[in-house]
């Protein structure tokens, strides 16, 4: 009886170790995500970079996380998170390499990517382990868990690594990074159990029914325009922004980019809150566009101190927590089979717009006068707020047809 107590017990601690490790890869790549805002400077002067080759330096690690997410997926169910997980982090840290060792510009997009592909892993893992470890029951509260350490991660990855790299340079806190991951690697498969083949024999039936379903992709779409706040100004160019338009010093300007992502870490369960208040998908998505967007424009209009931004950026960061409503909305379209799949197709489809939001801001920046422009500065992080503004009428006209049968406020979405 105690051998059987004692199996049992080791059995949950590997499993707790496991998801641990798996939450310190989700952590570990969110600090590699934002990095390049904290070196900016450095890595424009190595690699003869513009603002609007800077902006696809950064933005291709979207390309790269979104579009392993499916076959990832695939090799995971086949080869389990032991083999899978490891090798990712191992591609992450590959990835950073040209920072140490290049000024090639091609070697630099092809690092970058490799740090999205590998980053890609971390949330699939994640998804993996959990659902072996607690089951579809405790799913949505562990995950919650692994996204709260995983922030932690994007808090850190901006006023102390500002601080490491102003106090050793910016290359050997990278070479810290590297080993930090190469570590993280050998003991991901160190701990990792094995765990049972789930592959389904109907993956390509069941991705045909996911990506030939309009109602699917118009909620991506819609979510896709409110990522700007993290993806496109909280990842890259709010450190710059701040410096530039309000004449913060650059720990005072990371340490409030930090604040956005310490809202989405601890104003999730508010927003779980008042989801379960107002029981409706739909308007919990357009009122968390609606505020954020108000949040931007109060950050454009100038007037703001560290105090109070320090709040707006709080509040931007709790409702940025809306994608897990997005993702959710989008599995209720689908059969039982195809949820998980549907899920990670979400995913991979709004993380697309990350790409997009750099892309746009860059060459809006670039256009407008560069990036020591205020004004430029202003112009591009203008899109932010406008991304919001169309991803809430998007939002808006799903609840009007669901809820109210309004044809004539569809404008297209008839037959979706």
């Amino acid at each position: 009886m105690s051998s059987l107590v004692e199996n049992s017990y080791k059995r949950k601690l590997i499993l707790w170790v496991t998801w641990f490790v798996a939450s310190a890869f989700f952590a570990y790549q969110y600090i590699l995500r934002v990095m390049p805002s904290v070196i900016m400077q450095d890595l424009m002067q190595q690699f003869d970079l513009d603002p609007i080759l800077f902006g696809q330096f950064s933005g291709i690690y979207y390309i790269g996380y979104a579009v392993m997410h499916l076959p990832l997926g695939m090799l995971l169910d086949r080869f389990g998170s032991k083999k899978i997980m490891p090798i990712c982090i191992i591609l992450a840290v590959i990835g950073m390499l040209p920072i140490l060792f290049a000024e090639n510009w091609m070697l630099a997009i092809i690092g970058r990517l490799l740090v999205g592909i590998g980053s890609s892993g971390a949330i699939l893992s994640a998804f993996k382990v959990i659902h072996h470890m607690f089951g579809p029951e405790k799913f949505t509260r562990m995950l919650s868990f692994t996204v709260t350490i995983g922030l932690m991660g994007a808090i850190y990855g901006g006023g102390p690594l500002n601080y490491l790299c102003a106090k050793f340079g910016y290359k050997l806190v990278t070479m810290m990074l590297a080993g930090s991951g190469v570590m993280l690697s050998l003991i991901a498969y160190l701990v990792t159990p094995e765990f049972k083949n789930t592959q389904q024999q109907s993956m390509l039936t069941n991705i045909k029914e996911v990506f030939s379903n309009k109602k699917i992709l118009w909620v991506c779409f819609c979510a896709g325009l409110m990522v700007g706040p993290l993806e496109g100004f909280a990842d890259l160019w709010g450190k710059q922004f701040l410096e530039v338009t309000y004449g913060f010093n650059a720990n005072v300007a990371t340490s409030l980019v930090s604040t956005i992502f310490i809202g989405a870490c601890f104003g999730s369960p508010l927003l779980s809150y008042v989801a379960a208040r107002i029981n409706n998908d739909n308007i919990t998505i357009f009122m968390s566009a609606i505020v954020m967007a108000a949040g931007f424009l109060f950050l454009l209009s100038g007037i703001g101190n560290i105090m109070l931004l320090s709040i707006v950026f709080t509040i931007i960061g709790g409702f940025c927590t809306y994608q897990t409503y997005a993702i959710f909305k989008a599995s209720t379209y689908v059969r039982e089979h195809a949820v998980g799949l549907t899920t990670a197709a979400a995913n991979m489809i709004i993380m697309l717009f990350g790409y997009a939001f750099h892309t746009i801001i860059g060459t809006v920046i670039n256009a407008s006068g560069g990036s020591e422009s205020a004004i430029a500065l202003k112009n591009g992080v203008l899109v932010v707020p406008i991304g919001l503004l169309f991803g809430a009428l998007g939002f808006l006209l799903i609840y009007l047809q669901e809820h109210q049968g309004r044809r004539f406020f569809t404008l297209g979405l008839k037959g979706l």
